[in-house]
Protein backbone atom coordinates (compact mmCIF):
# COMPACT_ATOMS: atom_id res chain seq x y z
CA UNK A 1 0.00 0.00 0.00
CA UNK A 2 0.94 3.69 -0.78
CA UNK A 3 0.18 6.66 1.34
CA UNK A 4 -2.25 8.44 -1.16
CA UNK A 5 -5.48 7.94 -0.01
CA UNK A 6 -6.99 11.71 0.84
CA UNK A 7 -10.27 13.15 1.22
CA UNK A 8 -11.36 16.05 -0.85
CA UNK A 9 -10.42 19.31 0.31
CA UNK A 10 -13.51 20.53 1.31
CA UNK A 11 -13.68 17.17 4.14
CA UNK A 12 -9.85 18.41 4.92
CA UNK A 13 -10.95 22.59 5.90
CA UNK A 14 -13.55 20.74 8.05
CA UNK A 15 -11.54 18.42 10.00
CA UNK A 16 -8.86 21.15 10.40
CA UNK A 17 -11.58 23.36 11.83
CA UNK A 18 -12.31 20.41 13.91
CA UNK A 19 -9.40 20.16 15.20
CA UNK A 20 -8.78 23.30 16.20
CA UNK A 21 -10.80 23.26 18.65
CA UNK A 22 -10.53 19.87 19.74
CA UNK A 23 -7.26 18.74 18.68
CA UNK A 24 -8.20 15.00 18.95
CA UNK A 25 -6.33 11.93 17.33
CA UNK A 26 -2.87 12.93 17.90
CA UNK A 27 -0.20 12.10 20.21
CA UNK A 28 1.93 14.34 22.30
CA UNK A 29 5.38 11.88 21.84
CA UNK A 30 7.99 14.24 20.46
CA UNK A 31 11.56 13.55 19.37
CA UNK A 32 14.14 16.09 18.23
CA UNK A 33 17.91 15.85 17.56
CA UNK A 34 19.87 18.24 19.98
CA UNK A 35 20.58 21.62 19.37
CA UNK A 36 24.41 21.97 18.62
CA UNK A 37 26.83 20.14 16.13
CA UNK A 38 24.58 17.03 14.39
CA UNK A 39 26.03 14.52 12.32
CA UNK A 40 23.20 12.49 10.58
CA UNK A 41 24.35 9.32 8.04
CA UNK A 42 27.77 9.84 9.20
CA UNK A 43 27.96 13.05 7.83
CA UNK A 44 28.76 16.54 10.31
CA UNK A 45 26.09 19.04 8.84
CA UNK A 46 26.95 22.69 8.70
CA UNK A 47 24.54 25.19 9.44
CA UNK A 48 23.72 27.80 6.30
CA UNK A 49 23.01 31.33 7.81
CA UNK A 50 21.62 32.45 4.82
CA UNK A 51 19.06 29.87 4.95
CA UNK A 52 18.24 30.42 8.43
CA UNK A 53 18.05 34.23 8.39
CA UNK A 54 15.40 33.78 5.85
CA UNK A 55 13.21 31.64 7.77
CA UNK A 56 9.78 33.12 8.92
CA UNK A 57 10.28 35.01 12.55
CA UNK A 58 8.69 33.03 14.09
CA UNK A 59 10.66 29.90 13.43
CA UNK A 60 13.56 31.58 14.02
CA UNK A 61 12.74 33.43 17.45
CA UNK A 62 11.13 29.08 18.71
CA UNK A 63 14.28 28.04 16.63
CA UNK A 64 11.80 24.95 16.10
CA UNK A 65 10.12 23.37 12.96
CA UNK A 66 7.15 21.51 14.61
CA UNK A 67 7.17 18.22 12.43
CA UNK A 68 4.14 15.43 12.33
CA UNK A 69 4.67 12.25 11.70
CA UNK A 70 2.56 8.93 11.67
CA UNK A 71 4.66 6.52 13.28
CA UNK A 72 5.71 2.95 12.83
CA UNK A 73 5.91 3.47 8.34
CA UNK A 74 9.21 1.28 7.96
CA UNK A 75 11.80 2.30 6.41
CA UNK A 76 10.48 6.27 6.47
CA UNK A 77 9.95 6.98 10.11
CA UNK A 78 10.00 4.05 13.08
CA UNK A 79 10.74 3.67 16.83
CA UNK A 80 14.43 2.67 17.47
CA UNK A 81 12.76 0.37 19.45
CA UNK A 82 9.93 -1.07 21.36
CA UNK A 83 8.64 0.66 23.40
CA UNK A 84 10.88 3.64 22.78
CA UNK A 85 9.87 6.92 22.47
CA UNK A 86 12.87 8.41 20.15
CA UNK A 87 12.58 8.11 16.20
CA UNK A 88 14.95 7.11 13.84
CA UNK A 89 14.03 5.85 10.08
CA UNK A 90 14.47 8.12 6.33
CA UNK A 91 12.22 10.52 7.07
CA UNK A 92 13.55 11.66 10.92
CA UNK A 93 17.10 11.55 9.70
CA UNK A 94 16.54 13.62 6.48
CA UNK A 95 14.52 16.34 8.76
CA UNK A 96 17.33 16.13 11.48
CA UNK A 97 20.04 17.11 8.41
CA UNK A 98 18.13 19.95 6.84
CA UNK A 99 17.00 21.18 10.22
CA UNK A 100 20.71 21.26 10.97
CA UNK A 101 21.15 22.97 7.60
CA UNK A 102 18.84 25.53 8.35
CA UNK A 103 20.45 25.99 12.02
CA UNK A 104 17.11 25.51 13.68
CA UNK A 105 15.45 22.04 15.36
CA UNK A 106 13.01 19.78 13.48
CA UNK A 107 11.02 18.59 16.05
CA UNK A 108 8.67 15.41 15.55
CA UNK A 109 5.78 14.54 16.86
CA UNK A 110 3.39 11.08 16.68
CA UNK A 111 0.26 12.02 14.73
CA UNK A 112 -2.46 9.65 13.04
CA UNK A 113 -1.90 9.77 9.34
CA UNK A 114 -5.36 11.12 8.72
CA UNK A 115 -4.90 13.60 10.74
CA UNK A 116 -1.82 15.13 9.52
CA UNK A 117 -2.97 17.99 7.17
CA UNK A 118 -5.50 18.86 8.85
CA UNK A 119 -3.54 19.48 11.58
CA UNK A 120 -0.93 21.29 9.55
CA UNK A 121 -4.14 23.58 8.74
CA UNK A 122 -5.02 24.39 12.11
CA UNK A 123 -1.66 25.70 13.15
CA UNK A 124 -0.60 22.34 14.88
CA UNK A 125 2.05 21.92 13.03
CA UNK A 126 4.34 23.55 10.75
CA UNK A 127 5.10 20.53 8.45
CA UNK A 128 5.00 17.20 8.22
CA UNK A 129 7.53 14.12 6.91
CA UNK A 130 5.84 11.00 6.80
CA UNK A 131 5.88 9.80 3.03
CA UNK A 132 3.16 11.50 2.48
CA UNK A 133 2.29 11.19 -1.42
CA UNK A 134 2.47 14.97 -3.25
CA UNK A 135 -0.94 15.17 -5.01
CA UNK A 136 -2.93 18.24 -6.64
CA UNK A 137 -5.37 17.40 -4.18
CA UNK A 138 -3.26 18.12 -1.50
CA UNK A 139 -1.80 20.89 -2.71
CA UNK A 140 -4.92 22.72 -2.56
CA UNK A 141 -4.06 22.92 1.54
CA UNK A 142 -0.10 22.42 1.92
CA UNK A 143 2.92 23.07 -0.31
CA UNK A 144 5.60 20.37 -0.98
CA UNK A 145 8.71 20.11 -1.03
CA UNK A 146 9.52 16.64 -3.47
CA UNK A 147 12.52 14.26 -1.78
CA UNK A 148 11.70 11.04 -3.11
CA UNK A 149 10.03 9.23 -6.10
CA UNK A 150 8.49 5.48 -5.07
CA UNK A 151 6.03 3.02 -6.56
CA UNK A 152 6.12 -1.19 -6.03
CA UNK A 153 9.14 -2.93 -6.13
CA UNK A 154 10.13 -6.69 -6.63
CA UNK A 155 11.94 -8.50 -4.04
CA UNK A 156 13.54 -11.87 -4.71
CA UNK A 157 15.52 -14.30 -2.75
CA UNK A 158 19.26 -13.59 -1.82
CA UNK A 159 21.08 -14.33 -5.08
CA UNK A 160 18.23 -13.71 -7.15
CA UNK A 161 18.02 -17.66 -8.10
CA UNK A 162 15.36 -17.40 -11.02
CA UNK A 163 17.13 -14.24 -12.61
CA UNK A 164 14.43 -11.82 -12.06
CA UNK A 165 15.13 -8.71 -13.79
CA UNK A 166 11.40 -6.53 -14.45
CA UNK A 167 7.39 -7.45 -14.56
CA UNK A 168 7.55 -9.31 -17.56
CA UNK A 169 10.25 -11.58 -15.66
CA UNK A 170 7.26 -12.38 -13.62
CA UNK A 171 4.87 -13.89 -15.97
CA UNK A 172 4.40 -17.87 -15.75
CA UNK A 173 5.38 -17.57 -11.78
CA UNK A 174 4.32 -17.81 -8.63
CA UNK A 175 3.82 -14.47 -7.00
CA UNK A 176 3.36 -13.16 -3.55
CA UNK A 177 1.48 -9.85 -2.53
CA UNK A 178 -0.84 -8.61 0.07
CA UNK A 179 -4.07 -8.54 -0.60
CA UNK A 180 -6.19 -5.20 -1.56
CA UNK A 181 -3.30 -3.35 -2.33
CA UNK A 182 -2.04 -0.97 -5.34
CA UNK A 183 0.69 -3.97 -6.06
CA UNK A 184 -2.04 -6.24 -6.51
CA UNK A 185 -3.61 -4.26 -8.80
CA UNK A 186 -0.41 -3.78 -10.33
CA UNK A 187 0.29 -7.58 -11.56
CA UNK A 188 -3.59 -7.92 -12.73
CA UNK A 189 -2.90 -5.18 -15.03
CA UNK A 190 0.43 -6.88 -15.74
CA UNK A 191 -1.36 -10.00 -16.62
CA UNK A 192 -2.52 -8.79 -20.46
CA UNK A 193 1.13 -8.12 -21.38
CA UNK A 194 2.43 -11.61 -20.27
CA UNK A 195 3.72 -13.52 -23.34
CA UNK A 196 4.88 -16.52 -21.52
CA UNK A 197 1.53 -17.50 -19.43
CA UNK A 198 -0.36 -15.55 -16.29
CA UNK A 199 1.42 -14.70 -13.11
CA UNK A 200 0.25 -17.41 -10.77
CA UNK A 201 -0.60 -14.87 -8.28
CA UNK A 202 -0.93 -15.65 -4.73
CA UNK A 203 -2.48 -13.35 -2.36
CA UNK A 204 -1.27 -12.67 1.59
CA UNK A 205 -3.36 -10.72 3.89
CA UNK A 206 0.47 -8.92 5.15
CA UNK A 207 3.27 -8.62 3.76
CA UNK A 208 5.18 -10.75 6.57
CA UNK A 209 3.04 -13.47 5.34
CA UNK A 210 3.92 -13.14 1.96
CA UNK A 211 7.60 -12.38 3.00
CA UNK A 212 6.98 -16.15 4.45
CA UNK A 213 6.02 -18.27 1.19
CA UNK A 214 8.90 -16.06 -0.30
CA UNK A 215 11.49 -17.76 2.30
CA UNK A 216 9.80 -20.87 2.07
CA UNK A 217 10.22 -20.84 -2.13
CA UNK A 218 6.64 -21.05 -1.95
CA UNK A 219 6.78 -18.49 -4.69
CA UNK A 220 9.85 -16.64 -6.94
CA UNK A 221 9.26 -12.68 -5.73
CA UNK A 222 6.71 -10.75 -3.90
CA UNK A 223 5.91 -7.49 -4.59
CA UNK A 224 5.25 -4.80 -2.62
CA UNK A 225 6.00 -0.79 -2.12
CA UNK A 226 9.73 -0.10 -3.25
CA UNK A 227 10.70 1.57 -0.21
CA UNK A 228 9.69 -1.54 1.71
CA UNK A 229 11.21 -3.90 -0.45
CA UNK A 230 14.84 -2.33 0.12
CA UNK A 231 14.18 -2.11 3.65
CA UNK A 232 13.19 -5.46 3.97
CA UNK A 233 16.36 -6.48 1.75
CA UNK A 234 18.23 -4.75 3.52
CA UNK A 235 17.51 -5.70 7.47
CA UNK A 236 16.43 -9.08 7.39
CA UNK A 237 18.84 -11.92 8.61
CA UNK A 238 20.85 -8.85 8.13
CA UNK A 239 20.72 -8.27 4.28
CA UNK A 240 21.05 -12.40 3.63
CA UNK A 241 17.32 -13.51 3.17
CA UNK A 242 16.27 -11.21 -0.27
CA UNK A 243 17.20 -9.12 -2.57
CA UNK A 244 15.59 -6.25 -4.34
CA UNK A 245 15.45 -5.92 -7.88
CA UNK A 246 16.61 -2.79 -9.27
CA UNK A 247 14.57 -2.33 -13.44
CA UNK A 248 16.84 0.28 -14.94
CA UNK A 249 13.40 1.42 -16.70
CA UNK A 250 11.55 2.17 -13.03
CA UNK A 251 14.46 3.22 -10.83
CA UNK A 252 11.80 4.62 -8.10
CA UNK A 253 9.68 1.70 -8.70
CA UNK A 254 6.51 0.71 -10.62
CA UNK A 255 4.27 3.79 -10.72
CA UNK A 256 6.33 5.72 -8.77
CA UNK A 257 4.83 8.97 -7.84
CA UNK A 258 6.77 12.36 -5.76
CA UNK A 259 6.80 12.11 -1.77
CA UNK A 260 6.78 15.44 -0.01
CA UNK A 261 7.48 17.42 2.87
CA UNK A 262 3.88 18.76 3.68
CA UNK A 263 4.77 22.62 4.18
CA UNK A 264 2.09 25.03 5.71
CA UNK A 265 1.04 27.77 3.24
CA UNK A 266 1.00 30.08 6.20
CA UNK A 267 4.76 29.41 6.00
CA UNK A 268 6.23 29.80 1.94
CA UNK A 269 9.32 31.19 3.07
CA UNK A 270 9.80 27.65 5.36
CA UNK A 271 8.90 26.30 2.22
CA UNK A 272 11.50 27.62 0.00
CA UNK A 273 14.25 27.60 2.91
CA UNK A 274 13.77 23.96 3.21
CA UNK A 275 13.68 23.13 -0.76
CA UNK A 276 17.20 25.23 -1.18
CA UNK A 277 18.36 23.51 2.31
CA UNK A 278 17.36 19.90 0.81
CA UNK A 279 18.75 21.03 -2.94
CA UNK A 280 22.14 21.43 -0.97
CA UNK A 281 22.20 18.18 0.88
CA UNK A 282 21.12 16.37 -2.50
CA UNK A 283 24.45 18.50 -4.16
CA UNK A 284 26.78 17.60 -1.01
CA UNK A 285 25.70 13.75 -1.31
CA UNK A 286 24.39 13.93 2.37
CA UNK A 287 20.51 12.76 0.94
CA UNK A 288 22.17 9.96 -0.73
CA UNK A 289 24.03 8.63 2.24
CA UNK A 290 20.76 8.85 4.02
CA UNK A 291 18.72 7.44 1.25
CA UNK A 292 21.48 4.18 1.40
CA UNK A 293 21.55 3.58 5.01
CA UNK A 294 17.36 2.60 4.58
CA UNK A 295 18.27 0.61 1.15
CA UNK A 296 16.47 2.69 -1.24
CA UNK A 297 19.14 4.95 -2.71
CA UNK A 298 16.91 4.67 -5.81
CA UNK A 299 13.91 6.45 -4.81
CA UNK A 300 15.61 9.79 -4.53
CA UNK A 301 15.13 12.57 -6.53
CA UNK A 302 18.53 14.61 -7.85
CA UNK A 303 16.04 18.06 -7.58
CA UNK A 304 14.17 19.39 -4.76
CA UNK A 305 11.07 20.39 -6.42
CA UNK A 306 8.16 22.14 -5.15
CA UNK A 307 4.58 20.45 -5.74
CA UNK A 308 5.93 18.38 -8.78
CA UNK A 309 2.82 16.34 -8.87
CA UNK A 310 0.56 17.02 -11.86
CA UNK A 311 -2.52 14.88 -11.05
Amino acid sequence: MNRSLSAPAAVILLAASSLALTACGDQDTEDAAPAGKVTVAGVEVKKDQALHDALPDRIKKSGTVKVATDVPYAPFVMYVKEGSTEFTGLDYDLGQAIGAKLGVRFAFSAQKFDGIVPAIQAGKYDAAMSAITDNKERQQVVDFVDYSQSGSGILVADGNPDKIGNLDDLCGKKVAVQAATNQLDLLKSQQGKCAKGKIDIKTFPKDSDAQLALRSGQVVAQVLTKPAAGWVAKTADKGAAFDLVDDPAAPGGYNASPNGIAVSKKLPALTTAVQKALQQLIDDGTAEKIFDKYGVASIAVKEATKNAAVD
